[in-house]
This record gives structure tokens, C-alpha cells and sequence, in this order.
């Protein structure tokens, strides 16, 4: 799809600004439901650019587009609340109506992905694995790349014995053991048979191992699906991107991933921008995947998060009785400093990506 910067722009901070909008909508909706009072309702944090207030509420726009807020009465620790507004006040609720509060805006995130890729399937259909041994893309600097392999080429022979299916091509690649093979391919572009020999080498599998790969990539073909199918492919990519996302942090966590691989909003963006150069299938897709990751991300148990006043709530729970002020707000400051030191090292990484 042939777009403009300034179209491919406008699409990411679109998906961008939505998916915060959806975010602090759920933590406004449910503050409402639940008769709290809701001062402020901010998209971006720092200096205001626009607003207008309507009824107690003032809706801004505000400078650093990192994120948003929603300000309820009596939310602030230590802040004074007027007699009247007690029984609208965050802090006098009861623990249940609070956990759900703030749960809500990671729950809201979860609930756009899903809604995102099922309306993605509905209206894009699925793609499904081709069984024939037949290249759907090659990998750059790869062993296929090097013997002119090409997208829809289709091989017939490994080392002499015809496959007729993926997984056979597959399979004889594997019993190589890294030795040079032969490969008879039938070219897509103009139908001759011609030899090709590569080497194929060791690479990490995605689902656990070593396996041996040339660089070729399986073709799908696209098929349309029932609302009713579209909907349970929208759950179990929502569940399977969950899944996969918390194992990328416990690996963080544990030292088996690098925080060399973090991202911060400068390398999303850039493959916002690419996704939206592909289509809106892919853009789609894409902002599903945003709102999984900053669903997880705001329920990590860090103080200044989500998570890290749920866990507050949980420790309240536990001892029976609300922390004090300066346990909340010493927990908070160390909140501040871990969300720092995170927003400078993922600054870091995407400056870096770009210098190199």
C-alpha cells in the first residue's frame, strides 16, 4: 500500500492515542459506575494543550503524549477531601470498588484486543499454512537468498528424494545435520526445473531447540471466516500474545532475554509506521498487540502502575487494614525511580537501534 509520511503518521497516532483513550476510559467508566467523582480525564501528562470542562469533569490534552491519567477525588495520598464529597471520594470506597477501579484499565486493553482482532479476522479473514513445499518468502542474508531462491518457487527433490509436503521438506533439511544439500526447484516466475545447492544452518526454534533452516519462509493462502469463527480466533490471539508476552518478561526477569531487546515508543512507532505500509489488516493486527503488551505492562506490581497499587490493595487486604501515608508514599517514590531507569534504558535501546 503506496501511503504518505503524513498518512502513515496520522494512522499511528490514531492507534495510539485510542488505545490510551481505551485505557482510561475503563478506569473512568468504572470510577462513575461505582460513584466516585471524577475530576480530570487527560490524554498525555505535563502542561495542558486543550480542554473544556463538562460537569465536574475537565477533558484535557495535554503535552507529553507517554500515556494519560484519570484524577478522582480524594485519590491523591494525604489528599483533603471537602464533607460533602466523602462519599464520592477513590479512597473512601470499599476495597472491592477500589481493586475494580483500577483494574479496569488494563481489563479495557484486553477487551480492545480482542474486540481488535476479531473485527481483523472478520473483516480480513485468516491465512492459512499451504501444505506443498512451496516458498512463501526468504529470509535475507540466508542460505536461500544466496542460491536464488525466490517467493513461490516450489522445491521438489532434497538430495534426491521428492517432497511433497512442508513438513517433508522440512524433515529432510533437518537429517542434513548442517551438510550441504541438493535441491530441485521449480521456478514460479517461469516454470523450468532447475538445481540449487545450499547449506543449511543451526538457528534457535521459537518453540525451544536448535534447528537446522535455510531461510525460506511457508506461503499461506487467505481464507474468509464466519463471525462466529472470528470471534474465537479473537480470543485465542488474545490469550496466545498474553502468553507469550508474560514469558518474554519472566525471561527478562530470569536473565534469559537481554533488556537489549526492550522497546520504548520510538521503535513502536517505527513498526507502527510499517505495519500501517502494509495495510490495515496488518495495523489492525499490530494494535491488538500494543494493547496486550500495555495491558501486562501497567499490571506489573511496581508502585506508580496499575499492578503496584493492586498490590498495595492486596497487602491492605492481607493485614486488614490500609497502609499508612508514608508507606504508600515511599513505596511510590521507588515506583518512580524503577518507571524512570525503565524509560531511560528503552530510550537508550531505541537511540541506539537508530544510530546503527
Amino acid at each position: 500500500m503506496d501511503l504518505s509520511t503524513f498518512d502513515v503518521a496520522l494512522r499511528v497516532v490514531i492507534v495510539f492515542g485510542l488505545i490510551i483513550f481505551v485505557h482510561e476510559l475503563g478506569h473512568f467508566l468504572t470510577a462513575k459506575w461505582a460513584g466516585v467523582g471524577v475530576e480530570r480525564f487527560s490524554l498525555g501528562f505535563g502542561p495542558k494543550l486543550i480542554g473544556r470542562k463538562i460537569g465536574e469533569t475537565e477533558y484535557l490534552l495535554s503535552a507529553i503524549p507517554l500515556g494519560g491519567y484519570v484524577k478522582m477525588i480524594g485519590e491523591e495520598i494525604g489528599e483533603e477531601v471537602d464533607e460533602d464529597d466523602l462519599s464520592r471520594s477513590f479512597t473512601h470506597q470499599s476495597l472491592p470498588k477500589r481493586f475494580l477501579i483500577v483494574a479496569a484499565g488494563p481489563l479495557a486493553n484486553f477487551l480492545m484486543a480482542f474486540v481488535v482482532f476479531s473485527l481483523a479476522f472478520a473483516q480480513f479473514g485468516v491465512n492459512v499454512p499451504i501444505d506443498q513445499p512451496t516458498v512463501g518468502g526468504v529470509v535475507a542474508n540466508m542460505p536461500a537468498e544466496t542460491a536464488g531462491l525466490e517467493p513461490e518457487d516450489e522445491i521438489l527433490k532434497v538430495d534426491g528424494v521428492a517432497v511433497h509436503t512442508w513438513e517433508e521438506l522440512a524433515e529432510q533439511i533437518q537429517h542434513s545435520n548442517g551438510n550441504e544439500i541438493d535441491l530441485v526447484i521449480k521456478k514460479a516466475n517461469r516454470g523450468q526445473i532447475i538445481a540449487a545447492t545450499v547449506t543449511p544452518q543451526l538457528r534457535d526454534n521459537p518453540v525451544g531447540g536448535q534447528v537446522y533452516v535455510i531461510g525460506i519462509e511457508r506461503a499461506f493462502t487467505n481464507e474468509a471466516v464466519t463471525i462466529g469463527r472470528a470471534i474465537t480466533l479473537g480470543a485465542e490471539q488474545t490469550w496466545l500474545w498474553t502468553h507469550l508476552i508474560l514469558d518474554s518478561v519472566v525471561k527478562l526477569i530470569s536473565g534469559e532475554v537481554s533488556t537489549k531487546e526492550l522497546g520504548g515508543p520510538i521503535l513502536i512507532a517505527q513498526v507502527a509506521g510499517q505495519q500501517a505500509r502494509l495495510g490495515l489488516d496488518y495495523l489492525l493486527r499490530f494494535t491488538a498487540i500494543v494493547n496486550v503488551n500495555l495491558a501486562i505492562f501497567n499490571l506489573l506490581p511496581i508502585p506508580i502502575l496499575d499492578g503496584g497499587h493492586l498490590l498495595l490493595m492486596l497487602i491492605e487486604l492481607l493485614i486488614g487494614r490500609p497502609l499508612s501515608n508514608r508507606s504508600k508514599e515511599m513505596a511510590l517514590r521507588v515506583g518512580f525511580l524503577v518507571i524512570v531507569s525503565l524509560i531511560v534504558l528503552v530510550f537508550y535501546n531505541d537511540i541506539s537501534r537508530l544510530v546503527s
